[in-house]
């Protein structure tokens, strides 16, 4: 699979979820998001080029500085988590 198609298939992720999701789902889903598009926002404005592996890399390190940094509590971090691995098996 190519990045582009990866992007496109999460951001697909992300929409179904406004349909399927519970509130707490749709919170988790919104904060990975958010995460997944700066992740992917800095890479297209320093022209970086980037496999799917450092894409994922990127947004796993940022949410661990999240983490560390107290922004979610123990069940919304598992709910991202849990979305989080969904998401990269799509790759």
């Amino acid at each position: 699979m190519s990045l582009v198609n990866y992007i496109d298939a999460a951001q697909q992720y992300f929409d179904d979820l406004v349909i399927k999701a519970t509130d707490d789902e749709l919170f988790a889903g919104g904060y990975l998001r958010g995460h997944f598009d700066l992740a992917v926002g800095y890479a297209e404005v320093e022209k970086l080029t980037i496999s799917i592996d450092e894409l994922n890399e990127t947004v796993e390190q940022s949410l661990v500085k999240a983490y560390r940094n107290g922004e979610l509590n123990e069940e919304d971090k598992a709910l991202v988590v849990r979305l989080w691995e969904e998401v990269k098996a799509l790759a």
